[in-house]
C-alpha cells in the first residue's frame, strides 16, 4: 500500500556515502527530507544533488536533514559524487543511500511499474521530527524537482505546526497567514494580537505569528 500523509516512515538501516546508518536514529528531532532518484549518473538528479548541496546552510537553519537514496551500490555512488561535485561547483555534503536490493525503494513504494519496473520513480517524502510524511511528491524523469519549494514547504509545515494558521496559494515565509476556521473571532483576538484582516468570515488573516 502506498505511504499516505500521517503514516509513521518506514524505518531502516541502509549503507550511505556518510556511513551506515539507521534512519529514525540518524533522523533523531530533526525533520527530513529523503528523496529518490532512479540511478546514479543521470543527468537531471545529477543537477538537483548539487542543488541540495548548495542549499545545506538553509537545510540548517530550519533543522532539516536530508538524504538521497538510489538502487545503485555504494561504489557507484561514490563515483558519481565526483561528478556532481566536478559538473555542480559544490560538495556534496548528506548521504546517499545505496538501496541495490531495493529494500528502501519498496518500503517507500518508490517502484511503479507503469513508469518502470526496475528503476524508483522521483519521490520526495518530508518527515517531521514525530517521524510521520509531512509531504509526498512524484516527479516524472524529465524534471528537475524545485528544491526552493521545498524549502518553502517546509517553512509552511513548521509554522504551521505551532500556530494555529494555515498559509495560502504561493505564500513565502514572512507574509501574512491565514486563521484557521476552528478558531473563533473571539479567541483570534488573544492568539493574534497583531491584528486580523476579515475577507470573508472564513477568510481572515494575520501577520505572521512568529516574525
Amino acid at each position: 500500500m502506498a505511504l499516505r500523509l500521517g503514516d509513521i516512515a518506514p524505518d531502516f538501516t541502509a549503507a550511505t556515502t556518510e556511513g551506515t546508518f539507521r534512519f529514525h536514529e540518524w533522523l533523531g528531532n530533526s525533520w527530513g527530507i529523503l528523496f529518490s532518484h532512479p540511478a546514479d549518473y543521470t543527468p537531471v538528479c545529477t543537477t538537483e544533488l548539487g542543488a541540495t548541496a548548495r542549499l545545506r546552510d538553509e537545510f540548517a537553519q530550519r533543522n532539516v536533514k536530508v538524504a538521497a537514496v538510489s538502487v545503485d551500490t555504494l561504489e557507484s555512488h561514490q563515483g558519481w559524487v565526483g561528478d556532481i561535485n566536478e559538473t555542480q561547483h559544490t560538495t556534496v555534503n548528506f548521504p546517499i543511500i545505496a538501496d541495490p536490493d531495493r529494500n528502501v525503494a519498496t518500503l517507500y513504494d518508490m517502484i511503479h511499474p507503469n513508469a518502470d519496473d526496475k528503476a524508483t520513480v522521483r519521490s520526495v517524502f518530508i518527515i517531521g521530527p514525530d517521524k510521520k510524511i509531512k509531504l509526498t511528491l512524484t516527479y516524472p524523469a524529465s524534471t528537475g524537482r524545485n528544491f526552493i519549494e521545498l524549502l518553502r514547504v517546509i517553512d509552511s509545515l513548521q509554522l504551521t505546526s505551532k500556530f494555529r494558521v494555515a498559509t495560502p496559494a504561493d505564500w513565502k515565509a514572512g507574509e501574512d497567514c491565514i486563521i484557521t476556521p476552528a478558531v473563533k473571532d473571539e479567541e483570534a483576538v488573544t492568539l493574534f494580537p497583531k491584528g486580523i484582516r476579515r475577507v470573508k468570515p472564513y477568510l481572515r488573516y494575520t501577520p505572521q505569528p512568529n516574525r
